[in-house]
């Protein structure tokens, strides 16, 4: 049996499949190639928007049979944006796969857009705004990407402006979507205890009847990279920073190093470098994190975390100078050994999250036009040198060019 196996309609939406005969658990998911990087600056906010409003109503089912078609057996109906992906998916016991299908199909093709329900689902969007703005933790990585994307597609929120939110009607919904999608841009993905030729027969059932459409390829956008440093008041009573600088891309070859030298510095494990230093060692942070997203035509390596006010300086350098030393001093044969156990560790766990799993499938396929087996991940991990890793931290971490953006506790603020 296959790990994964990928077929074509005829309409162009592929279909990719794994089949795991310990689960009762069927994942299903469509990925769309279509993101907030894809939107005009009067559109900013309209993906994000589109997907709330695929559960508002379809041309067969109102909003609440929608809601209790898949959370009156147990499952699982969601939905997310991305910069450059648009998700829906759904779990179910696999003997509701059928619904599954009809739901997904549905509310990705089929929906209407009702008046009243964009009204309804417009006041939410502006409370979700406002509640993130609440949350510095979350705004300040959104801010950091418009400073360091500033003259990018990337460089706006997936939420949009409340001017653009307040704006769209019925028809900017159908104006996107028939701008934006492609069919040969998406991906119906399926892991559970299943046969390929079901998951297929279902896909033709729910999805086959759709009509092919293109569109433009996504162009490449040259990043115009000028490093920043930003200080802005909040009504906080604990200082955030973000730090970062763009990396590389998802199809470069240096992205497998430079996630590992990511995971050493930032990772979600609590022996981190640094974890180590700024909490353990210095106990000016309660978390800090470092993260890698790699896009079709650039990359971002960032450091967050919250501190207090007068340990800002301190621990932005503690931060530096874990840069400088992973650029300085090359990993020893125990260390590199022990990071690759780790990561690979950490990558078989999260193959056990078969709905992540899914998706990531489809991104994969999108984003590389491959899949790869965990084996052959582990593979790339175990290939990799510590002069590799020393390499790429030498072409990214230069600390004339990473840029920064703290969230200051204003002065008499309201906490």
């Amino acid at each position: 049996m296959k790990e994964f196996e990928v077929l074509t309609l005829s309409n162009g939406i592929r279909v990719v499949h794994k089949q795991v005969t310990t689960t009762k658990i069927a994942h299903c998911g469509i990925v769309l190639d279509v993101g907030s990087r894809d939107e005009e600056p009067d559109q900013y906010g309209i993906a994000h928007f589109w997907e709330h409003m695929a559960f508002k109503g379809t041309k067969s089912r109102k909003a609440h049979h929608i809601i209790n078609s898949i959370d009156s057996v147990g499952g699982e109906l969601n939905a997310y944006t991305t910069k450059e992906k648009i998700y829906f998916y759904t779990s179910v016991l696999d003997r509701f796969v059928d619904k599954a299908f009809d739901i997904l199909s549905d509310i990705t093709f089929h929906s209407i857009f009702p008046e009243k329900q964009i009204e309804r689902e417009r006041q939410i969007i502006l409370e979700e705004m406002a509640m993130y703005y609440d949350a510095p933790e979350d705004a300040i990585q959104d801010d950091f990407d418009d400073q360091v994307f500033a003259s990018h597609p990337l460089g706006h929120n997936i939420l949009g402006t409340s001017g653009t939110i307040k704006s769209f009607s019925k028809e900017h919904f159908f104006g996107f979507l028939h701008k934006s999608i492609d069919t040969s841009r998406i991906i119906v993905s399926f892991v559970g205890n299943m046969p390929f030729s079901k998951v297929v027969r279902l896909a033709e059932k729910y999805l086959g009847d759709i009509p092919a459409q293109t569109r433009q390829p996504r162009p490449s956008n040259s990043l115009r990279y000028v490093p920043a440093h930003k200080e802005v008041e909040r009504p906080i009573s604990q200082a955030n920073v973000g730090l970062g600088v763009p990396a590389y891309t998802l199809s470069d070859p240096k992205r497998i190093p430079f996630s590992m030298l990511t995971n050493l510095l930032g990772g979600p494990s609590m022996n981190t470098r640094l974890n180590m230093t700024l909490r353990e060692k210095m106990a000016c942070v309660y978390a800090i994190d470092a993260h890698y997203a790699a896009y079709t035509d650039t990359g971002l390596f960032t450091v967050f975390y919250g501190t207090e006010k007068r340990n800002l300086n301190k621990s932005k350098n503690a931060v530096y100078r874990e840069l400088e030393r992973i650029k300085k001093e090359k990993l020893g044969t125990v260390q590199l050994h022990k990071l690759k156990e780790q990561m690979m560790g950490q990558l078989a766990m999260a193959e056990e999250n078969y709905s992540g799993l899914m998706l990531a499938m489809a991104k994969s396929l999108l984003d590389l036009d491959t899949i790869q087996s965990l084996d052959e991940v582990f593979g790339d991990i175990e290939r990799v040198s510590a002069s590799e890793l020393q390499e790429v931290s030498n072409e990214v971490f230069n600390k004339d060019q990473i840029s920064s953006l703290t969230f200051l506790p204003k002065e008499n603020g309201v906490y």
